[in-house]
């Protein structure tokens, strides 16, 4: 009868062990694989959108030219909201509802990067750049919907903003370090070699959403020995009008279509700022893509760093609207007072701190509008409402983006920052208005 109950309690010691390599019951297991995917998000990102343009800088191409390049690898984040219904409706939920395309998603993004390292003569062929990029934005779109729905399914919303921070601080932290290691690759090893390398990385990555499982009971691949969970099955809905009609509910709440209006002009700020940076500083300042790189590495770290530690904590303490306002007023003074005083550019230290206090705040900004955004969603269409928001922030993003090269051949610079300047001016406008409490009653009222 002892050895019986003793190996009863074995049992059972292995399944709590067992429980702890699942999304739902381990806060520091979500942590850590939210923090991975975003990361595998951030490379690839980090060598399209900073490292790339700023080589083409480099080597003389308009910033007409390196604006488009940005402005077409943008489109596909603005094509999310097509790709969240997809994931709504459609999944092998005995794997979980969210995991199996964070898994495709993750495979495409690889093996996209590593298809852009092949393109043949890449300064001389801007079209097979962009059209390799737009694949690794593609696939980074596809993985981000996925992930974005997974965190919304598997983490209480009391922990939705340390999730968000530490994520997007891993992005960042990932972007950075792909930008210095990129452009040193790129100038030493080739392109080619350089891209190859960095693959390897995101590859890795892939192994997270493959041994880690959403809730208990569920497969690893379908394959093998598993099945839905209670909970998986209660959140799926079964037809298109199920969706459509949920997701109409809660896009005409009045909160939803104010946060909606807010993402496009602060998207726009990004679009705009990450555009200009690269082309303002090599071409107008005399950097080179290697100290552009290094001071944007710096940078960045510094506030995917923060991010990662206080960003969450920050919004948890003093609430998601009071502190995207307050980040919001410090983003305008930046940009506006950058502006304002042309005759410090040729300063290096001024124009280091005007990047460092960007990026710390604009990542401070951006936990602030992922976790008010998540707090806005009904669970049941969570991957397509939040996706609707950040696809919005993209559109804004590729707008911005594409609006660089325009600008600079009607105006100078100082003009330039000082429209940049607007968009945040504008978002504080509207942020004012979103009733948080409000939405949420209104969502806990809904019926499937």
């Amino acid at each position: 009868m002892k050895l019986q109950n003793e190996s009863i309690d074995i049992v059972d010691d292995t399944e709590s062990k067992k429980d702890h390599l699942f999304l739902t019951e381990n806060s520091v297991l979500r942590y850590l694989t939210f923090s991975a995917l975003y990361l595998a998000q951030g490379i690839p990102e980090g060598i399209t959108y900073f490292a790339i343009p700023a080589w083409l800088a480099m080597n003389n191409k308009t910033p007409v030219e390196i604006a488009s390049f940005v402005a077409v690898i943008g489109i596909p984040w603005s094509f999310k909201v097509l790709i969240a219904p997809l994931m709504d409706r459609f999944t092998i939920l005995s794997m979980g509802r969210k995991r199996p395309w964070v898994i495709f998603g993750q495979l495409g993004l690889i093996v996209s990067f590593l298809a852009i390292g092949l393109v043949h003569d890449p300064l001389n062929n801007l079209n097979g750049l962009m059209i390799a990029g737009f694949f690794i934005s593609f696939f980074g779109a596809f993985q981000d919907v996925a992930t974005d729905g997974m965190v919304i399914d598997v983490v209480p919303i009391n922990e939705q903003a340390r999730a968000n921070g530490l994520m997007w601080g891993t992005k960042i932290i990932g972007t950075s370090l792909s930008v210095v290691i990129g452009t040193s690759l790129i100038n030493i090893l080739g392109f080619t070699i350089a891209i190859s390398s960095l693959s390897i990385a995101v590859a890795f990555i892939i192994l997270v959403p493959i041994f880690f499982r959403e809730r208990p009971g569920e497969k690893i691949m379908p394959w093998m020995a598993g099945e839905a969970s209670d909970d998986s099955k209660k959140a799926q809905l079964g037809s298109w009008k199920e969706i459509f009609k949920s997701l109409f509910k809660v896009i005409i709440l009045p909160s939803t279509i104010i946060m909606g209006i807010a993402t496009v002009i602060s998207g726009t700020m990004y679009g705009l700022i990450d555009t200009l940076l690269p082309i303002f500083t090599i071409q107008e300042l005399g950097w080179t893509n290697t100290s552009f790189s290094q001071v944007y590495s710096i940078t960045t770290l510094v506030g995917g760093f923060f991010g990662m530690f206080a960003g969450g904590a920050l919004v948890d303490f003093f609430g998601d609207k009071k502190m995207i306002l307050i980040y919001l007023i410090i983003t305008t003074l930046l940009i506006g007072g950058f502006a304002l005083l042309p005759d410090f550019w040729k300063n290096d230290t001024f124009v280091f701190g005007f990047i460092l206090l960007y990026y710390l705040f604009y990542t401070f900004l951006c936990i602030a509008m992922f976790a008010a955004s998540m707090k806005l969603c009904w669970q049941v269409v969570a991957a397509t409402q939040f996706t609707l928001f950040m696809a919005l922030s993209n559109m804004g993003r590729a707008v911005g983006s594409g609006l660089v090269g325009t600008f600079k051949e009607m105006m100078s610079w100082d003009y330039v920052l000082i429209i940049t300047a607007i968009s945040p001016l504008l978002t504080i406008v509207f942020i004012k208005f979103i009733n948080f409490k409000k939405q949420r009653e209104t969502i806990n009222q809904f019926k499937i």
